[in-house]
């Protein structure tokens, strides 16, 4: 399998999500995948931040899209801020995961001036494919999911209202309490349950 990873920490050599891409590549490639790393903060060009008046898209867009057309998953790499992911990651969603590549909507009755908009996602060009999904909190799991009843944390957001349109197949990869005082045996933890995710792709 290729996996096109999309990692969206702003500090891209020691911090913990760079541990979690660090420890899932190696496993990953131990089990025959192939990655393509982007390291979004780390682009010599970076994408502008996004405007739907800006069309055609930049080449950047169109490059973005080539590589997740030559892979068969795509694995978003962040944090969560706000419950969201961080900025750079759905700034990069904006422009890249858009109509009508990645869906485009189809009318249930076109004809009819009351209802013409509301119809159904079509799946573009990542039907079929896998979405993989690595978010950090710095809170406890309990914090988060008071909001679940809304759908609002940021993997069920992900999943019911940007994977869903484009046809992908979701994988979680979520930690919790990711704190400066982290002990070693709790790292390794976390290491280890990336490592399991890898080897079970």
């Amino acid at each position: 399998m290729k996996i096109c990873i999309i990692f969206g920490h702003f500090n891209t050599s020691n911090s913990f999500n760079a541990a979690i891409r660090d420890t899932f590549i190696e496993e990953a490639q131990k089990s025959g995948h192939e990655i393509d790393l982007i390291n979004l903060y780390d682009e010599q060009e970076q994408l502008p931040f996004y405007r739907s008046d800006i069309n055609p898209p930049p080449q950047l867009v169109i490059d973005y899209r080539k590589r997740l057309e030559n892979s068969d998953a795509m694995f978003l790499m962040g944090a969560c801020h706000n419950l969201r992911m961080n900025v750079i990651i759905e700034n990069w969603i904006d422009w890249v995961l858009h109509p009508t590549w990645f869906f485009s909507y189809k009318s249930i009755l076109p004809d009819n001036k009351f209802f013409k908009n509301y119809g159904y996602p079509v799946p573009g060009a990542m039907k079929n494919k896998i979405g993989i999904v690595s978010i950090t909190y710095g809170g406890p799991m309990v914090s988060y999911f008071n909001f679940s009843f809304f759908k609002n944390i940021p993997f069920r957001r992900l999943k019911k209202t940007v994977f869903q349109l484009g046809g992908l197949k979701t994988k979680y990869l979520r930690f919790f309490s990711v704190l400066p005082n982290m002990t070693d045996k709790e790292f390794e933890r976390h290491m280890e349950k990336v490592r399991n995710f890898a080897r079970n792709l």
